[in-house]
């Protein structure tokens, strides 16, 4: 195929001419690799919409193809070379410089692939990354464009970079949208100014100008425009205080210098509707705060002082029964800003240690690999501090080697010794912790026969097979072999690992200590103990973990451990869904660090703040939150529902805080049409601890007889919101990039009556419009 400008997605991408893509154009025969004798030959190819690869089977279904391919911008990362625990068994057979991993981002195993050459091995790892580095810098307008053309391309059957009425209908069904034969018709002629029957390049981008208007956007326009032509800086100005944004005259001319394309309004200092779509439709004007996009808050209060993004069981793939154990998942974990991974450490063969889910099916991993993993993907999402949580089930001999692993591969990035200045017993902080790697663990061990099982077990997070991992029976455990090593335990510096056994002895512990706790035990505190939980987080760390009858590695909402100011709320992070979605939310602002300052009610050692209770006192400070869920755009299909189906979408938005927030409320669901479906519903939701909220935005395809299928969503902190007409921009099950698709919304924040003695405190209303005003 030719490709003109018509319908050209690399062009679109800027890399019609780059040499690595090309390469990927042709296409390459490869050899996946599953194990040392599974070993099969593939084509790889990048498709023509620039995005797409097809590792293609010479032997597959049409579903399995589909199966086969994957989009650049689903893959994490690739590694060269023997990265992975697959590839590293073929050290004797082939040449590393021709080796490949390919590592998704979501649960999906990866892809080991051994090259031709080593000239194709890095044609493909540079390629994909230069598309990924394209795609993520295009405009929300070039991403459109990219969009619809891929769409144009793979519609275009018999590749004449023409469009037939039935090539047009079969494009309406890709996108997502049931119009009427009648409207198609009519909307095909519109744009077929030859009459020959078929739209041509012009036509062509009529038509796609046609299929991406937006007459929501349009009636913004007109209601701010003095004639409702264009926009002066006047209108624009008053169109930006509505916004709660920099209404100064200098704000609205660099708008209208950088999103206008027409030079007479521009020179004019005008804004057409054009223009102001590009704006409207740019990361400028999405939802979440950029001011919140990098790192704003103070990093030098004590670590117990923040939420910790904290992983459980990170060295699994799938479920904690029979899913494999891999160096992957703290590749994805640390990438994603992850500042908590836990190890579950067992004696190995020929004297080394290694990482797997104890007593179940699951795989094993060597220590010394996920180490240095560990110690190459440590930093390259955030530069604070990051927190090793063992689970030390080896014995004195493997502890030894576990020490020795982490000293000589970690080198100066481990902690091994207080910080100068502020002792052994005081929390440092965050920036007082740059670039190092702390142990969590045993720090002290005293072996007495007749002890409890928590005093002697190696870990506190024993318990009972009920709340934790599986518990070793007491007459399994020896005095002689169950000691902490010299050598491991003098590695544990500011995290000493010790069993809970009330507050009121926690409170005479170091502020050092950390305790952990069962899903289930946490729950118990808060319910029952609440403020005395809060009270006890603001000086000391808690780590919360699964229940261990979590078989499926499922997850419980750590919002309820964050309303008690629990630090390190460690979740299955292989497991999509609701809870990782907050999770995610809640470490989206502060530049994804993996660090969020709690709230200043959450730090006080004698706050009386109970999640439970939030009738007044610290923390209350209600606002009536007000959102119209106007119009949606490029919706995708449910994954595997077939190609004639179109989705029936609805809306939800929730409310993620203190039992008394808690609230969902849904849109009635728009039938046929992905593409660009209009709701314009207003909800009303009322806010009384704004600092601990997160708002999700979820999107379904509606369903009578049957559960609601997976769209989108988005979640995001209450207070990283901003006001007046926004974006919304979905993102997958896995948390990864669903553009272009997106929600517009209009978003009003106002604080509720208060009566007169509090009226005198800061509302966060103001706060938050004071916040969204600040120009990123």
């Amino acid at each position: 195929m030719s490709h003109s400008k018509a319908i050209d997605p690399l062009r679109n991408l800027g890399v019609q001419d780059d040499e690595d893509v090309k390469q990927m154009l042709q296409g390459s025969s490869v050899v996946k690799v599953r194990s040392p004798r599974w070993q099969k030959r593939r084509t790889l190819k990048l498709l023509e919409d620039g995005v797409t690869v097809w590792c293609q089977s010479h032997k597959t279904s049409s579903r399995a193809k589909e199966q086969q391919s994957f989009s650049v911008m689903e893959v994490e990362c690739i590694r060269e070379g023997f990265q992975s625990e697959t590839l590293k068994q073929l050290v004797a057979s082939v040449p590393e410089e021709r080796c490949l991993t390919v590592i998704f981002k979501g649960p999906r195993k990866s892809l080991d692939l051994f090259c031709q050459s080593q000239e194709e091995a890095q044609h493909w790892a540079r390629g994909i990354r230069t598309l990924q580095e394209r795609v993520e810098n295009m405009t929300q307008k070039e991403k459109l464009d990219h969009w619809i053309h891929a769409y144009l391309s793979r519609a275009d059957q018999n590749h004449d970079d023409k469009m037939s009425y039935d090539e047009v209908q079969k494009l309406l069904q890709m996108i997502n949208i049931d119009l009427s034969d009648q409207y198609a018709q009519s909307l095909f002629q519109k744009c077929d100014r030859s009459a020959d029957g078929r739209l041509d390049h012009g036509e062509i981008e009529v038509f796609c100008r046609e299929l991406l208007r937006r007459p929501e956007l349009d009636a913004v326009f007109i209601r701010y425009s003095a004639n409702g032509c264009v926009l002066s800086t006047a209108d624009l100005r008053d169109f930006l205080k509505d916004q709660g944004e920099d209404a100064s005259l200098i704000h609205a001319q660099s708008l209208i210098l950088t999103y206008e394309l027409n030079e007479w309004a521009q020179k004019n200092q005008f804004m057409t509707p054009n223009g102001f779509t590009m704006y409207m439709l740019s990361k400028e004007n999405c939802v979440f705060n950029p001011d919140h996009a990098r790192v704003y808050q103070d990093m030098k209060h004590p670590l117990a002082h923040y939420f910790i993004s904290s992983s459980h069981n990170t060295y699994l793939t799938k479920d904690q029964v029979s899913g494999d154990s891999s160096t992957e998942p703290y590749i994805r974990a640390l990438n994603h800003g992850c500042r908590c991974v836990e190890l579950d450490c067992w004696d190995g063969d020929k004297g080394q240690p290694v990482i797997y889910h104890g007593h179940t099916f699951t795989s094993k991993v060597p220590f010394v690999d996920v180490i240095e993993t560990i110690n190459e993907y440590a930093f390259k999402a955030s530069p604070y501090p990051l927190i090793i949580s063992l689970e030390n089930h080896c014995s004195l001999e493997q502890q030894r080697v576990m020490a020795q692993h982490l000293r000589s591969i970690l080198g100066d990035k481990l902690l091994t010794k207080p910080i100068d200045d502020l002792g052994s017993h005081t929390l440092p902080s965050p920036e007082d912790l740059k670039g190092k790697i702390l142990v969590k663990g045993k720090k002290e061990y005293i072996v007495e026969c007749s002890s409890s099982s928590s005093d002697i077990s190696s870990s506190e997070e024993e318990a009972s097979p009920a709340d934790g991992k599986p518990s070793r029976a007491k007459e399994d455990i020896k005095p002689g072999l169950s000691k902490l090593s010299p050598e491991l335990s003098e590695l544990v510096v500011y995290t000493r690992s010790v069993p809970f056994k009330s507050f009121e002895q926690a409170a005479k512990n170091p502020a050092t200590d950390i305790s952990s706790f069962s899903e289930s035990e946490a729950l118990r505190h808060i319910k029952v103990l609440g403020m005395s939980f809060v009270r006890h987080n603001s000086h000391q760390l808690s780590r919360i973990y699964p229940s261990g009858q979590r078989l499926q590695s499922s997850n419980y909402n750590p919002q309820e451990m964050w309303n008690a100011g629990c630090q390190i709320v460690a979740l299955n992070f292989q497991t999509p869904g609701e809870q990782m979605d907050l999770n995610q939310g809640r470490f989206l602002q502060n530049g994804q660090c993996g660090y969020i300052l709690k709230p200043p009610f959450m730090c006080q050692p004698d706050t009386t703040f109970n999640p439970e209770n939030v009738g007044g006192g610290p923390g209350h400070r209600p606002v009536l939150f007000t959102v119209r869920i106007i119009s949606g755009q490029q919706l995708p299909k449910p994954q595997w529902d077939k190609p004639t189906s179109i989705v029936d979408p609805q809306v939800s938005v929730e409310v993620h805080s203190v039992p008394i927030d808690d609230a969902k409320k849904s849109t009635d669901h728009v039938n046929n049409n992905g593409f660009n479906p209009r709701w314009d519903c207003t909800f009303n939701f009322t806010v009384h601890v704004p600092d601990l909220a997160l708002v999700r935005f979820k999107v379904e395809d509606h369903d009578y007889t049957s559960s609601n299928d997976f769209l989108g969503q988005y979640t995001l902190p209450f207070t990283s919101l901003r006001t007046g007409y926004r974006h919304v921009r979905l993102l997958k099950l896995d948390g990864s990039s669903l553009s272009p698709a997106s929600l517009f919304i209009h978003i009003k924040v106002t604080p509720c009556q208060r009566s007169p003695s509090k009226s005198s405190s800061k509302s966060p209303a103001k706060s938050l419009a004071k916040t969204s005003a600040k120009k990123a």
